[in-house]
């Protein structure tokens, strides 16, 4: 196996004792531009590009050896920008050309090349090239060329959000002028967003309806996006929305506090000594749009509020920060 790398890594990689060689090297054009151009050169992407079997002729013509797999990590351009005293000139030097361009070059010929983005995927990668002589399935090439679409569209996304921020304030000052530029928009001109396929829904608003839960890469805690499910069917989309009000009512008090939803419309919202009282409350308020409701909680759910609402009503989801797992019990028996 040969190693190519550029400056930096190939330094770490040396060190560590293995037998790397410089990109500049292997390319015979050094690196330049305070290293904004180092992998740019026909000799890296046509052996990242080379389809086997179709360019053999071409790339040994000009002396290109294809290059089985990438790995990437791209400049950290969001934990720049996240920094306040970040200047604009920062910003741009954090932003990954090369990085990117090998990504997509690899991703897009996943046939015969592996792509890895993800840090949390070098495991996953090296045990399957250890249970197969150092090779991948196609499946799991084409999942990692997702995975470094996915990525490089994220970042992209990221970097048109920052700048799009200062685009409003050009032509405020003589143009050309970056502290102008400095003078941030608080919304950006276009905003870009990415989310995860949690699950998919049992159906969508309505029965014929397919539909699927998105969430963002990092939600927000004690939210329905990082609730999880333990117990009962797949949730539907009016589970999902009627949770999510009941759960955002809820989490409004710092008492035992309990909130009963039927078509995203609070139908019982009450406070007590403890969750029992609560719910008590909260189903007298309305006991017949309490139905087939969704209950939302502040505090653990205990057997004895579990066993009250399972004698009492029939309920689509019950949601609390924590079940006692008598209360597991208890509503799974009833299942």
């Amino acid at each position: 196996v040969e190693l190519l790398s550029t400056g930096g890594t190939a330094r770490l990689l040396a060190e560590q004792g293995l037998t790397v060689t410089e990109v500049s090297d292997y390319t015979g054009f050094p690196e330049m531009m305070d290293g904004r151009v180092k992998t740019l050169h026909p000799k890296v992407h046509g052996g990242i590009l080379g389809r086997r079997g179709q360019d053999d002729a071409v790339m040994n013509t000009h002396g290109i050896q294809p290059i089985d797999m990438v790995v990437v990590n791209l400049y950290p351009f969001a934990q720049t920008v996240a920094n306040p005293n970040c200047t604009l000139a920062d910003a741009v030097e954090n932003i990954d050309i090369g990085g990117p361009t090998m990504v997509r070059s690899a991703a897009k010929n996943h046939k015969d090349v592996t792509i890895v983005v993800n840090a949390h995927d070098y495991e996953r990668v090296i045990r399957e090239m250890d249970a197969n002589h150092n090779s991948l399935t196609l499946t799991t090439r084409f999942d990692l060329a997702i995975a470094a679409f996915e990525h490089t569209a994220a970042y992209d996304g990221m970097i048109a959000n920052y700048f799009g921020t200062l685009v409003p304030s050009y032509g405020d000052n003589k143009e050309g002028d970056e502290e102008s530029l400095s003078l941030k928009s608080k919304f950006p001109r276009t905003f870009n967003a990415q989310f995860i396929k949690k699950q998919d829904m049992r159906y969508g608003e309505n029965s014929h309806q397919a539909a699927a839960f998105y969430v963002e890469a990092n939600p927000q805690e004690a939210s329905v996006a990082t609730a999880r499910q333990i117990q009962g069917k797949a949730l539907s989309y009016n589970n999902i929305a009627d949770t999510d009000a009941a759960l955002e009512c809820v989490k409004e008090f710092s008492q035992p506090a309990c909130v009963i939803v039927k078509h995203a419309n609070p139908c019982g919202v009450a406070l007590g000594d403890d969750l029992l009282q609560a719910y008590n409350r909260a189903y007298q308020t309305d006991p017949t749009s309490a139905f087939g409701g969704i209950i939302a909680f502040n505090r653990e759910l205990d057997g004895e509020t579990a066993k009250a609402i399972i004698e009492r009503q029939f309920v689509e989801v019950i949601i609390a920060p924590k079940v006692s797992q008598t209360a597991i019990d208890v509503v799974a028996a009833k299942q």
